[in-house]
């Protein structure tokens, strides 16, 4: 594997823009691993952090990339080598840490939180789901619901209601739920009901509908004390308020955006952020996290986890709808994905397609 060059094209952040730059290449820290980009993929967070203007100046945007090792840090505990092929999450818009984004001719990422991917697994698959994979981990294992893991599989467990069971996110965690034994529901478009069932959902059920909590209640006998909400918006919280039980006791509300449930005070609600499986403290919107190790740990399970069951074949990627003209398409990606044109596809972008000497610039 070649040594990288000084310099590379990445999509820098400045304010509420984002602009495609020629940058230096990030040093290899010594818990860190020097990528080559191949693909990267979309997630909210991208332009979220554009948009409200939380990334450090000419901080390096994204999260979710794939590609091919070119340096190994001192620390890494993982057994990792130039010219393996993994996937993995950065910090990106990182405002602690301004070199920490995915978005770019070459990344540095968290060793031991990377995963090698088969063969069989083309770059821009593999590009779609770290990001993915961390947050079902804290929201459905570790924090939020406490299930019990895949590696623990026993049939006929409870039932777990993913709310956005056709997001990139909600995808992943019904095949998790379902490789742990649970019996999964969910709600979609009607267009993605073949798709969740797919990957294994137990019962479908359209958003839309406005009786739809009650009707999720009534079919699960009033009985449903676990709920992941991938969306977490005041119109999801009260679709899943009125599907769960009335009975409160061991009755669990999970979110990823702080979503509170609007009258169930008897409902444990939690709410987790993927950004602190990195055991490194950072700041976010005015707010200040200290490192957490055992996220850190958490996360190393569980993308070991996910390496084995990609390596099985057990684990089904998010649809990757591929954009052209590399790290310039990302930037027309994230202005679809905020504006709402995007639904059961994960945009994933080729970074060696960038034109080169690019110049272009998006507000968001």
């Amino acid at each position: 594997m070649s040594k990288a060059p000084a310099t590379m094209q990445a999509i820098i952040i400045n304010g509420n823009k984002a602009a495609v730059s020629k940058i230096a290449v990030p040093k290899t820290r010594p818990t860190y691993v020097l990528c080559k980009v191949d693909s990267v993929a979309l997630n909210p967070t991208d332009w979220k952090h554009v948009k409200d203007s939380r990334a450090a100046p000419n901080g390096i945007s994204g999260c979710d990339f794939a590609g091919t090792i070119v340096e190994v840090g001192s620390e890494v505990k993982k057994s990792l080598k130039a010219g393996d092929r993994i996937a993995g999450v950065c910090h990106g818009g990182n405002f602690s840490n301004p070199e920490d984004g995915a978005f770019a001719e070459y990344c540095v990422a968290k060793g031991d939180l990377l995963v090698k991917i088969p063969e069989s697994l083309s770059f821009e698959d593999a590009s779609t789901f770290p990001l993915g994979v961390s947050t079902v981990g804290q929201g459905l294992f570790q924090k939020a619901l406490k299930l019990y893991l895949p590696t623990d599989p026993t049939k006929n467990r409870e039932t777990v209601l993913i709310y956005g069971g056709s997001t990139a996110t909600g995808s992943l965690a019904i095949q998790f739920a379902k490789l742990a034994g649970y019996k999964v529901i969910t709600t979609c478009s009607p267009h993605n009901n073949d798709f969740v069932k797919g990957l294994g959902a137990d019962a479908v059920y359209n958003y839309k509908d406005p009786n739809v909590g009650k009707n999720i209640n009534k079919d699960t006998n009033n009985a449903l004390k676990l709920v992941w909400d991938t969306i977490s918006l005041p119109a999801s919280a009260k679709i899943c308020e009125e599907a769960l039980s009335s009975d409160g006791s061991g009755t669990k509300y999970g979110t990823i955006l702080g979503q509170k449930l609007p009258e169930r005070q008897d409902v444990e609600s939690k709410t987790t952020i993927m950004y602190t499986i990195f055991n490194e403290a950072f700041s976010k919107a005015g707010r200040d996290f200290p490192a957490t190790p055992e996220d850190f740990e958490f996360a190393k399970e569980i993308f070991g986890i996910t390496e084995k069951l990609l390596a099985e074949g057990k684990l089904k990627t998010h649809p990757a709808k591929v954009g052209s003209q590399g790290l310039e398409g990302v930037l027309q990606g994230m202005e679809d994905m905020k504006n709402e044109k995007v639904s059961g596809a994960k945009l994933v972008y080729r970074v060696k397609e960038t034109p080169q000497h690019s110049r272009a610039e998006k507000e968001l």
